[in-house]
């Protein structure tokens, strides 16, 4: 039965993920300019997909991801912060790019393999959690990576940073519909607000298209990248892939949360890390080379990890 589960929920996402890996590699989509199917993900799927979700979710369910929020937030900001100090002190790099890089490392690809690993698992109440994490991770890391990177720029080419880099970085971050699409499900399910059939049908035709995009984008992005095997890359995934995980579930542990909440929260730190960093990096010119080794290691080590996770906390 385990090993059941652990196929279903592994098997057809590193598929799709190959599938945008090789037509990349051999061509068949232009793997050096895809903000088209990054649009297509981040602005139109999956916020529908996850306002979709989140506004038809009952009151308690919302509720009830509030320790989701806690652990997922505070496992995310130790890993960046301590990725970002590993950087600078031992490797001497920008600020800009071990700011990305821990972006990499503590930020999860929750779109492209966090949303069809959890809906097998969890089924439909898996696309809840997600947007939760997501939410949490685009209010909390990226607006501090943007207020890194846009104040050492800043600093480097001679011109004055923004007056209020914190404000400017979190109005950027919260316009973004990934943002802010869950966050407006939300308030339809603490005040029942009840989603008109005929949206939520719309809503969701779209929506189902995330899942399986964001995975094929992830695929295409990564053939873009070179593998280049480092100690330094060898030690990102095992910050990413073992110890994120281990921290999460530590958290848990102290926090003495529910099983069901404990069970979610660490499968979600067990993922592999996101390509947002890549974005971020090509986007400001930063070390893209080193942050995709990253992203593909860790994609491709995270199987192992993942199945543990699976078989050990959903055995049934």
């Amino acid at each position: 039965m385990t090993s059941g589960v652990i196929l279903m929920a592994l098997v057809p996402v590193f598929f799709v993920l190959l599938l945008g890996f090789v037509a990349g590699k051999a061509r068949i989509v232009d793997n050096n300019h895809v903000e088209g199917l990054n649009a297509l993900v981040m602005d139109f799927a999956l916020p529908a997909s996850l306002f979709a979700a989140t506004a038809s979710a009952p009151r308690e369910g919302i509720t009830g991801q509030a320790p989701v929020f806690l652990v997922f937030g505070v496992t995310m900001l130790v890993i960046y912060l301590g990725w970002y100090w590993f950087e600078r002190s031992f490797f001497a790099v920008t600020r800009s790019d071990a700011s990305v890089q821990a972006l990499t490392v503590g930020f999860p690809n929750l779109a492209g393999v966090g949303l069809p690993i959890l809906s097998t698992v969890l089924g439909p109440a898996g696309v809840v959690p997600v947007a939760v994490a997501l939410a949490t991770g685009s209010i909390l890391v990226s607006p501090l990576t943007l207020v890194i990177v846009e104040m050492s720029i800043a600093k480097l080419s001679g011109a004055d940073a923004p007056s209020q880099p914190v404000l400017t970085a979190v109005r950027r971050a919260l316009v973004k519909p990934v943002v802010w699409a869950p966050a407006l499900g939300v308030a339809f399910s603490l005040f029942d607000l009840h989603l008109n059939a005929l949206v939520h049908a719309c809503l969701t035709l779209i929506g189902n298209a995330a899942a399986g995009v964001a995975l094929f984008l992830t695929g295409l992005v990564l053939s873009a990248q070179s593998l280049r095997l480092d100690w330094r890359v060898v030690a990102a995934t095992a910050a990413a892939d073992v110890i994120r995980p281990l921290l999460a579930v530590a958290i848990v542990y102290a926090l003495h949360l529910t099983p069901d909440v404990a069970r979610t929260a660490i499968l979600l730190a067990a993922l592999p890390s996101g390509f947002f960093g890549i974005l971020f990096a090509v986007n400001y010119r930063l070390d893209s080379a080193t942050i995709g080794s990253m992203v593909i290691a860790s994609t491709g080590f995270s199987i192992v990890p993942l199945a543990i996770a699976i078989a050990t906390l959903f055995p049934h």
